[in-house]
């Protein structure tokens, strides 16, 4: 039926797919019914932001995709709904996008732990969810690859990027052989923190480790945190609170000194947009020692990908009157990747989206994505750097010593070995 939908859709025509499909019956109804797409992420508290740059990147793209005349000619309409970070929430919501609304797929999810326990209630409803944030490996190590539930992918960068390829980074340190930690002190600090170090001493045995603190959500106040890493004299400091909490932590660890001290620090997820848009003020105060880098960076892509994306940051501004956090992009290129799929089924049926996906590749405002057909994951590039002031933006970015590194040399392949920590 699906070589037969496509040769029927090739030769559509003028009278365009969706006349041609309801003409010859493949979908009857359905065929004028709109493509759901149902979304979620954090919509308030401190990390709201990432929600709201989620939304704002599933809006864009299905405004453009309508322009153009939708998915397999049907328009397309979103729902979207607050995570507020919770498991419970958020597979609440999963429920409700299909059950109560008719989602046809789902997007986003801030949450690791979120999207560990949407995973199990994915098959159950049997539906897609490109998931564009949550960033745990197991995802799609345990609960694509190891478990098969098949309607799990995710567009964005898992901890590989935030982790092992910070690893590869330092490793040319020679500087830096004591590192402590000021993790996040859930799933998504203690997966980067454990393929950090795990790296880093394959790669460099004379490193030593010297100091751990970990912060809960919605921690306020890190100078406790700072203090104690800072009396073990480490050489540079690897954090991973995000969004305002990230913001907050810099600007502690600037008043207590840290950066006089440190020779480096390493933030992941530091070229988040918010982040940079919180330290624009004392950026020269970081003395040229603050890295990052994010699932996707706005001011950089392949040169395959470049005007594409040079073209995504115009409408998002235009549109926003913001630049795009990586959440956004993330989102905006799992809508597009989803359209693709299901326009190369010639359905929106899961199962045949799921073939359709899986090897996929797609060209994003990021990069190339190509979706491993093993566990679902996009691999694409994305470097880490030096966050600066420069000239052509209004906020600092991660665009001074990028470090950019072929994902096959970063990502983890299959057969994945358990990760203990």
């Amino acid at each position: 039926m699906r070589t037969t939908r496509r040769k029927l859709l090739a030769g559509a025509g003028a009278i365009g797919a969706t006349a041609y499909l309801s003409k010859y019956g493949i979908r009857g109804a359905k065929a004028q019914e709109p493509v759901r797409i149902g979304g979620q992420g954090a919509l308030s508290g401190a990390h709201a932001d990432y929600g709201r740059q989620i939304q704002m990147g599933a809006t864009l793209a299905i405004e453009e995709i309508n322009e153009q005349g939708g998915i397999l000619g049907r328009p397309v309409e979103l729902n979207f709904l607050d995570e507020e970070l919770r498991p419970d929430v958020a597979t609440r919501n999963a429920r409700v996008q299909v059950d109560d609304w008719g989602a046809d797929f789902l997007v986003g999810v801030d949450s690791s732990g979120s999207a560990l326990a949407m995973g199990p209630v994915l098959a159950e409803l049997d539906r897609i969810c490109v998931f564009t944030h949550a960033g745990t490996h197991r995802l799609t190590e345990e609960l694509v690859a190891g478990q098969g539930i098949q309607q799990i992918f995710r567009a964005s960068a898992p901890v590989y990027q935030e982790s092992i390829l910070a690893a590869h980074l330092f490793a040319q340190r020679e500087d830096i052989t004591r590192w402590a930690n000021i993790g996040a002190d859930y799933e998504y600090g203690h997966a980067n923190w454990a393929l950090f170090k795990q790296t880093l001493q394959q790669l460099r045995p004379d490193v030593e480790f010297v100091a751990e603190a970990w912060a809960p959500f919605h921690t306020i106040d890190f100078s406790g945190h700072v203090s104690s890493v800072l009396a073990a004299n480490p050489h540079a400091v690897y954090s991973t609170p995000w969004g305002g909490e990230a913001v907050s932590l810099l600007r502690s660890a600037l008043v207590m000194g840290a950066f006089n001290q440190l020779e480096a620090w390493w933030q992941a997820m530091g070229a988040s947009v918010d982040v940079l848009e919180g330290i624009s003020g004392q950026i020269d105060q970081f003395n040229g020692k603050l890295w990052a880098t994010g699932r996707y960076i706005f001011n950089w892509s392949e040169e395959e990908t470049r005007d594409l994306n040079a073209a995504f940051n115009a409408a998002f501004q235009e549109r926003w009157g913001r630049f795009p956090n990586y959440s956004a992009e993330c989102t905006y290129s799992a809508v597009y990747s989803l359209k693709q799929a299901a326009e190369a089924a010639g359905s929106t049926d899961t199962a045949e989206v799921i073939e359709a996906m899986e090897g996929m590749s797609v060209k994003t405002p990021a990069g190339v994505r190509n979706y491993r057909a093993e566990d679902h994951q996009a691999v694409y590039t994305v470097p880490a750097g030096r966050v600066a002031k420069l000239d052509d933006y209004p906020m600092p970015v991660v665009g001074e010593d990028l470090f950019i590194e072929d994902p096959k040399e970063y990502y983890r392949w299959p057969p994945f070995e358990a990760l203990e920590y």
